[in-house]
């Protein structure tokens, strides 16, 4: 064997590891008769660096891909690539100096796709390089025709069912991305902005009412009041005058109106909220609509038709304000919803868009039927799924998406939604292989909307599990692992579709993990400067150490803070397992003739209640507990303990104490590597292979042994560690000889690890010993005896340590000593001296040692 390097090199073994590695033995086997683990693993958008966030959420998958595969199960741990979306869009404007309008759409549609494949094979290495066991036989790529094609036939089958449909109704608009959005992609944020109170001309007097967005003055349909308002009541049922734009609207009642705030009146736009959305459909009000897709007034608006949104609200505000129109204003704290993607303030316009229905109770019913870890996280998607206003708006105004499988008749405009038979297809580039069902023309529009990316990714567990394929169907899927920043998308989506598709939950569990913190406490972002990449970690101290931060950062559903501290942990950790490994190597053989001593088998106890614990852990999904039980085992009990109780037989003459040693150390070693190597790939695998020739990768879980209890074997553990402590305060080397050692207790214990590991004689003895305590030395006390006495202390001193001590010692017991300084006696307190006292056992000077089941006695003199 060659020798062993004294320091562990990560990157040497790390990369190594990673350019050898056989992936196929991560492979799902469709024809295993195996218990399946189908995880639907989240499709990162391939934006070429695989973030911190992802990371952490790839590791946690990881530690259980890699944990259930060497349980037995068949395990499928894909990769797919949620392509389409408006960052890569913007990229290639900003790449080529183009807008998509500028190039064919198709040419667009091509250079979006070729960024997405470089990107894709930036973070394809650096997750090789982190040792995430992917099946990469199922990896997807949902831009590609095998994918969209079903995203494309889950549509026509939704729609077939009646739950998609296309209306003209109020939508959440981003006019920065241009397109609409789902509720779900809505994000909020609190600003600040001025509440005007104005004035409407009414007969009965004006009447005052208070809004924040006065730019939408030319969008007002009606007023609202609540018909309880005493002092309002009177002009319900009236009309007012809009300022400004001068028509009248009506002023009408509604329970809704909150009397309290601003005046107690509400102008109704089309659209200001979402209360005006309700509004608008329970008292069947007009519709106008003086925003348009770009963010502009349009013609309702008039003299302000054409400004963006904050040039239109200046414009208004100040005539109002010349015309005496606006009385007062005042500050407001509110909640602005924001595109998601551009953080672009959205607006709600009335657009005819395609739409899927929901079923909140079937979500919340199906979301019961499944495992939430942690449990809590389960309330988040009540409460989305509790506040859902209007359906799933699933068209988008964009271009490098999945196109949307309907064409519209010219003559009679009726959609023409595709076959499932004829999909994929862009019908953009195809026409329909049929005329118009409704009045037989041929000549077609096709749909130029696409599909939210959501329609892709919400499918992720049907492709996964086989639907539409070549394959059984597998679902439902075992694990949906996920941040909780996208329970009320990617979960909620997810729910709804698998139910309408297929009618089964999606998963058996979902496994929510938290975001990544920086070391300031803040989410890690690159604008707050606190931005680590996970590259940047692994070049320093490694993948290892990286996962090992993911794994006792933080429990799931919590979020991580990322701290150089805890990697640099890792990393020693890392040198002390090669250290133990390094040391355990030349003696680590299986031996099937020696049976072990009490330390081997209190080692052996050790070792299987670690493993059940670990185990128990890793079915909770408890990583931080597991691999902190893993390295309390290694460092604590194997390394600090057992090692330097055997040492002496591990080096010591050949024979079947040894053997036992060597066996029980092999025993511990390999299951280490096997417990080690979901969470350290790289150095379980190094130490694996290298004690046995075999990978620890395709071994077995560790089972526990069953071994009960083994106290003899604890206690020997406990007193070589108390002589370990004795030896260090006394400022002893560990392995200098004493006089000898006895050790009382009720066991029957062996001697030979003791004596070895102490470097002296042991003799174990039943019951308790006979001790006697005798004053050995009288120790004056300067700072009580000089201050009384002064020039006289001297004498003092000199004749209390010439004094018997045993005398001295009843004096103290008396509350007083004498000292007689040649015919004149000295009366000192008790606390002029310190008896210091020695410990005897038959007769001999000893030191004493109180254990829990134990005395032991140090010899100190003959």
């Amino acid at each position: 064997m060659s020798e062993i390097s004294k320091e562990y090199d990560f990157k040497q073994v790390e990369e190594r590891w990673a350019e050898s590695w056989d992936e196929s033995v991560y492979y799902f086997d469709w024809n295993s008769e195996a218990p399946q683990y189908i995880i639907d693993t989240p499709p990162p958008y391939p934006t070429g660096n695989f973030h911190i966030g992802n990371a952490l959420n790839w590791c946690y998958i990881d530690f259980v891909a890699r944990y259930k595969r060497m349980r037995g199960y068949n395990v499928m741990f894909p990769q797919g690539w949620d392509c389409h979306g408006l960052p890569t869009e913007v990229k290639v404007e900003e790449i080529h100096g183009i807008t998509k309008n500028e190039v064919p759409r198709e040419e667009f549609r091509r250079l979006c796709e070729e960024l997405t494949v470089q990107n894709i094979s930036k973070m394809r290495v650096t997750m090789r390089r982190l040792g995430f066991s992917n099946d990469w036989s199922n990896e997807y790529v949902t831009m590609q025709p095998e994918y969209y094609s079903k995203t494309q036939r889950s549509f026509v089958q939704m729609f077939d069912k009646g739950m998609i449909y296309r209306e003209d109704h109020p939508v959440n608009w981003c006019p920065r991305c241009g397109t609409a959005i789902a509720f779900a992609e809505v994000e909020y944020d609190s600003r600040t902005s001025a509440l005007n109170y104005l004035r409407f001309g009414s007969p009965l007097g004006d009447l005052k009412i208070a809004t924040s967005r006065p730019e939408l003055l030319a969008a007002c349909v009606a007023v609202a009041v609540h018909p309880e308002d005493e002092k309002h009541k009177k002009y319900i049922g009236t009309e007012v005058r809009v300022p400004v734009f001068d028509y009248n609207v009506s002023v009408i009642a509604d329970e809704v109106v909150d009397p309290t705030f601003g005046t107690g009146v509400v102008m109704i736009c089309t659209f200001g909220d979402k209360q005006d959305v309700r509004w608008w459909v329970e008292h069947d009000l007009p519709l106008r609509q003086a925003i348009d897709r770009a963010g502009r007034m349009t013609e309702i608006a008039g003299k302000f038709s054409g400004m963006t949104i904050p040039e239109c609200k200046d414009a208004i505000i100040e005539e109002m304000r010349s015309l005496g129109i606006i009385y007062k204003q005042e500050s407001l704290d509110q909640n602005v919803g924001l595109c998601w993607r551009c953080k672009t303030a959205i607006e709600i316009l009335s657009e005819r868009q395609w739409f899927v229905k929901i079923n909140p109770d079937e979500i919340i019913k199906t979301s019961a039927e499944i495992e939430w870890v942690p449990e809590h996280m389960e309330i988040r998607l009540k409460n989305w799924t509790g506040t859902m206003d209007w359906d799933w708006c699933i068209s988008r105004q964009r271009i490098f998406a999945t196109p949307i499988p309907v064409w519209y008749c010219k003559k009679c405009c009726e959609p023409l939604v595709a076959k499932e038979e004829w999909l994929p297809l862009d019908p953009n580039l195809k026409t329909p292989p049929v005329s118009c069902p409704n009045c037989g023309s041929e000549k077609f529009d096709p749909e130029t909307d696409v599909l939210d990316t959501w329609m892709d990714s919400s499918i992720s567990v049907l492709k996964v599990t086989g639907w539409l394929s070549d394959h059984p169907p597998r679902y439902p899927a075992q694990l949906r692992p996920q941040g909780h920043d996208i329970i009320r998308t990617w979960a909620f989506y997810t729910i709804l579709r698998a139910k309408a598709l297929v009618g089964v939950r999606p998963w058996d569990s979902i496994l929510v993990n938290g975001m990544v913190l920086g070391e300031d406490g803040h989410k890690m972002s690159k604008s707050l400067n606190n931005f680590i990449a996970p590259e940047e970690v692994v070049v320093k101290y490694g993948a290892d150490a990286f996962r090992q931060w993911a794994a006792v950062g933080g429990s799931p559903g919590s979020d991580v803070m990322f701290r150089w501290k805890d990697v640099i942990s890792g990393g020693r950790f890392l040198q002390k397992l090669w250290s133990m490994y390094r040391f355990a190597s030349p003696h680590a053989v299986k031996s099937d003739d020696a049976a072990p001593n009490q330390v081997d088998r209190w080692l052996l106890f050790e070792l299987s209640t670690m493993i059940g614990a670990v185990t128990d852990s890793m079915d909770r999904f408890a990583f931080d507990e597991a691999f902190r039980a893993i390295r309390s085992f290694a460092w604590d009990v194997l390394a600090d303990n057992y090692i330097e109780l055997v040492k002496s037989r591990l080096y010591g003459a050949d024979g079947p104490e040894k053997r036992a040693a060597q066996s029980t150390i092999r025993t511990a070693i390999e299951a280490l590597t096997s417990l080690l190597a979901p969470f350290t790939p790289f150095i379980a695998e190094e130490i694996r292979m290298n004690l046995s020739g075999e990978s620890v990768h395709t071994s077995n879980w560790p089972k526990s042994s069953g071994i009960p209890a083994q106290p003899e074997g604890s206690l020997i553990k406990d007193v070589a560690a108390a002589v370990r402590r004795y030896k260090s305060d006394r400022g002893m080397a560990l392995n200098s000889p004493l006089a000898g050692i006895e050790v009382y207790c009720d066991l029957d214990l062996e001697t030979t690890d003791l004596s070895g590991s102490t470097g002296s004689p042991v003799e174990v003895k039943g019951g308790s010993p006979d001790i006697e305590t005798r004053a050995a030395e009288v120790r004056p006390s300067m700072k009580v005896i000089g201050p009384a006495f002064k020039e006289r202390s001297g004498g003092i001193i000199g004749k209390l340590k010439g004094m018997d001590p045993e005398e001295v010692a009843r004096m103290v017991e008396a509350g007083r000593i004498e000292v007689d300084l040649g015919g004149e006696v000295v009366e000192l307190s008790p606390d002029a001296v310190e008896i210091a006292t020695e410990t005897l056992s038959s007769g001999r000077a000893v030191d004493m040692i109180s254990l829990e089941g134990a005395t032991v006695l140090i010899r100190t003199g003959p």
